[in-house]
């Protein structure tokens, strides 16, 4: 097989690929003739310079985080605010959780609240440690207390809550000043714009439910 065909056959199973993770990310996925992967012949530029292309990385926070948008859409799906969390350990997703407030009539079931409860019973453990939790919305103070008593090693939020965000946005509980006993690192703003415009959707759709009664 030559350069050519193997780039080819390389660039369609990555297509393939991105097809899948845009499925679960509710991405629109790029046109084939776009997506640029590692191959084990690397593309030569007009001037000569080897071209090594990227891989596709299924272990990417944009990834987890699209794991993260499944669980808000089935939460749009019950008719609850769109949040959804999943907690990675060691390259695994070892929970899974969507906003159940109305479903369970309970306050405290955020969709970390119970993302936080599975991991601690898979790990046997309420340390959790070398974990990171990724949720679609900054958590609200209640769920960045119980972050700060779980002691997972990264947050990473989809869009921010300028009125109740409590990593950063409104006040920042997981590096406080005096700082509480425990800090994580966070990165916020992963598919932040997908994350944003899926409550927006729910929101806006909420509202015109209600004039329309």
């Amino acid at each position: 097989m030559n350069g050519a065909q193997s780039r080819a056959d390389t660039n369609h199973e990555a297509a393939k690929m991105t097809a899948q993770i845009c499925d679960l990310c509710e991405f629109t996925p790029m046109p084939a003739s776009e997506i640029r992967v590692q191959s084990a012949a690397a593309s030569v530029t007009p001037s000569g310079v080897e071209d090594v292309l990227p891989i596709l990385d299924l272990q990417s926070d944009v990834y987890f985080m699209g794991q993260a948008l499944r669980e808000a859409h089935k939460a749009y799906a019950a008719g609850e605010v769109p949040v959804g969390a999943v907690i990675v350990h060691d390259g695994r997703i070892i929970a899974r959780a969507w906003n159940q407030v109305e479903t369970l009539k309970d306050a405290t079931a955020h969709a970390e609240m119970l993302a936080l409860t599975a991991a601690q019973a898979v790990v046997g453990d309420w340390r959790l440690e070398q974990c990171t939790l990724y949720v679609t919305k900054e958590p609200c103070p209640m769920c960045a207390g119980a972050v700060v008593h779980c002691r997972p090693q990264r947050l990473v939020f989809g869009c921010p809550d300028p009125k109740c965000g409590a990593a950063g946005s409104w006040i920042n509980l997981l590096d406080s000043n005096p700082p509480l006993n425990h800090r994580c690192d966070v990165l916020p703003g992963v598919l932040g714009d997908q994350c944003l415009e899926l409550l927006r959707q729910f929101f806006r759709e909420a509202r015109e439910r209600k004039n329309a009664d």
